[in-house]
C-alpha cells in the first residue's frame, strides 16, 4: 500500500516577515466573535510588515498584512506600545483609577514606580485598550475591530476612506454643513454606547477621530476612564464634550447643537 501526499512547501519568513501569531496567542485574546470575515486565522499566514503609519509618545502605529501565501490577505493596523522607558502618560495615575489589577505583586511595583512596575504598566496600557475596543465593538459602537492582543501590541482593522488610503482625522476634515452635522450626531450616539458601559475616552479630541467617508470612527482608547470607579471621572466626562464641541463649533455647527453642557448632560442621564 502506497499514499500520496499533495502538498506545498512554505518559505521561511523574509526579514520583514513572521508567522501569524494568531495561533500562539490565548483564545481571550483574539478578537469577539462574530468575527468579520476579512479577519485571517490560518496558522499558515504570514505577517508581513508595511512600514509605519504613525508615531506618538506611548505607542507606533505600522501597516501589517496578514496572508497565506499564494492567497488575498488584509492589511492591518498594529499598535505598538514603546518600552518602559518610552512611556510617559501625562499624569498616568489620573486615568488609571478605578481599574483592577489582577495580581497584588503587579499593582505595588506599579505604584512603587520600580522598573518592574513600568514594564508590566507598559502591559497593563495595552491590555486595557483592547479589552476596551473588545467591549465597545460588541456593543455596536464605531471603533475598529480588534483582531488580537500580543504582548504590548494590539492588531486591529485598519480604517480607510472611499479609495482605500488610511482616513484622515477629523481635525484634517472639512466636512460641509449636511456632514458637519451628521457628524456630530454620530459622535453623540457613539459617546452614549460609551456612556451607558460606564466609560469616559478621557481623551477626546478631532485628533482621535478618523472621518471615513460619511462615517466617523473613535480610536486611541488606552486612557478611557472608568466612570464609577474614578473620583474624576465626570471631570473627564464633561472636558471630552468641550473638546469636541469647541471643534464643531469653529467649523460652523450652529452653538446651540454643539452644546457642551447638554451634550454632558444627555450622556450623564443614560450613564446612571
Amino acid at each position: 500500500m502506497t499514499f500520496h501526499f499533495d502538498f506545498q512547501p512554505l518559505d521561511e519568513p523574509g526579514a520583514d516577515q513572521r508567522w501569524s501569531t494568531w495561533a500562539s496567542v490565548e483564545p481571550l485574546c483574539r478578537g469577539p466573535e462574530p468575527r468579520p470575515g476579512w479577519v485571517v486565522t490560518s496558522q499558515g499566514a504570514l505577517d508581513t510588515e508595511l512600514g509605519i503609519l504613525k508615531t506618538g509618545k506611548e505607542a507606533e502605529v505600522f501597516l501589517l498584512e496578514r496572508a497565506v501565501p499564494g492567497q488575498p490577505g488584509v492589511v492591518l493596523a498594529a499598535k505598538r506600545y514603546k518600552g518602559r522607558d518610552q512611556l510617559a502618560f501625562h499624569r498616568s495615575e489620573v486615568y488609571t483609577e478605578g481599574r483592577s489589577t489582577r495580581r497584588s505583586r503587579d499593582a505595588r511595583a506599579i505604584k512603587a514606580k520600580s522598573n518592574f512596575g513600568r514594564h508590566v504598566a507598559v502591559g497593563q496600557w495595552a491590555a486595557s485598550e483592547w479589552e476596551c475596543l473588545c467591549r465597545l465593538w460588541l456593543a455596536g459602537a464605531p471603533v475598529p475591530y480588534p483582531v488580537q492582543l500580543d504582548g504590548t501590541e494590539i492588531l486591529m482593522e485598519f480604517i480607510t476612506d472611499t479609495d482605500g488610503l488610511p482616513a484622515p482625522r477629523l481635525a484634517q476634515a472639512r466636512p460641509g454643513p449636511g456632514l458637519l452635522r451628521d457628524y456630530f450626531e454620530q459622535l453623540r450616539a457613539a459617546l452614549a454606547i460609551l456612556a451607558r458601559h460606564g466609560i469616559a475616552h478621557g481623551d477626546l479630541s478631532a485628533y482621535n477621530l478618523l472621518a471615513t467617508g460619511e462615517r466617523l470612527v473613535v480610536i486611541d482608547l488606552p486612557q478611557a476612564v472608568d466612570l464609577a470607579g474614578n473620583r474624576q471621572g465626570l471631570d473627564f466626562l464633561m472636558r471630552d464634550c468641550r473638546n469636541v464641541c469647541t471643534w464643531f463649533r469653529h467649523h460652523g455647527l450652529a452653538p446651540e447643537i454643539a452644546d457642551e453642557d447638554a451634550l454632558f448632560a444627555h450622556l450623564v442621564a443614560g450613564a446612571f
